[in-house]
Formats: C-alpha cells, sequence, structure tokens
C-alpha cells in the first residue's frame, strides 16, 4: 500500500497561467506560498515562506483560469509529481508540481470576483452551494 497525497492552504503568488496540450487538453499553473511562524532558542521570531507549484487539468483547470487572482486564499488537494531534465549547462534539475485534483476558493465573498465560493474536483460538474443536502 502506498499514498502520495498533499494538502495545502495559502495565498495565490501570481496570475495563474493556462495553456493547451497538443490535444487540446486545457492545463493551469499557478504557484501558492504558505507561511510558517515560529521562535528561535533565543526567542527571536521568525517567518518562512515555502511555496509550491500547482497544476490543474480539464475543467478544473479552465474554472482555476478564470476564477483564481494572485492573493486570493485557495485549498489545494492532489499528489506530489517530480519531474527531471538535464539544463543546458549539463546539471540535472528537478521540479516537484502539485497536480490538484481539488481546489477550494477561500477567503469569502467581496475578496475576490467569484461568483459564488464553492468546491470543484477535477472532472467534476460546478456544484451549487444550495443543491448540498448539509
Amino acid at each position: 500500500m502506498s499514498l502520495n497525497k498533499v494538502m495545502i492552504i495559502g495565498n495565490v503568488g501570481k496570475e495563474p497561467e493556462m495553456r493547451f496540450t497538443p490535444e487540446g487538453k486545457p492545463v493551469t499553473s499557478f504557484a501558492i506560498a504558505t507561511n510558517r511562524s515560529y521562535t528561535t532558542s533565543e526567542g527571536e521570531r521568525r517567518k518562512e515562506t515555502e511555496w509550491f507549484n500547482v497544476v490543474t487539468w480539464n475543467r478544473l483547470a479552465e474554472t482555476c483560469n478564470q476564477y483564481l487572482t494572485k492573493g486570493k486564499l485557495v485549498y489545494v488537494e492532489g499528489r506530489l509529481q517530480t519531474h527531471s531534465w538535464e539544463g543546458q549547462d549539463g546539471q540535472k534539475r528537478y521540479r516537484t508540481e502539485v497536480i490538484a485534483s481539488t481546489v477550494e476558493f477561500l477567503g469569502g465573498r467581496g475578496v475576490a470576483p467569484f461568483p459564488e465560493d464553492r468546491t470543484l474536483a477535477d472532472g467534476d460538474d460546478e456544484i451549487e452551494l444550495e443543491n448540498l443536502p448539509f
């Protein structure tokens, strides 16, 4: 048994970028920043930021491209995938991405121009909040 799952809550770091595969599938990429505050053993308060590259596909990619904006607070759930290639200098390079299966827009209405807050999973149709059974 194995598991590859990641859950992140953070702020979108730059405007999402959408492109299409040669087969016409939409792909949207964006970065999310998370912050961690801690106190050193000397009592100094520190803050560090960790960046995550997120990739969405199909309908989820279209929705993220349309509604996500820099600074928007989001919850992303998905899996990690690492790519490697050889750089022009001959060095091996690596890039780890979160392949998102779910993106939830957080922060409430009025923070960003969303028609309504909702959760979308890759391949799902839009979920209307008033149609939920709870």
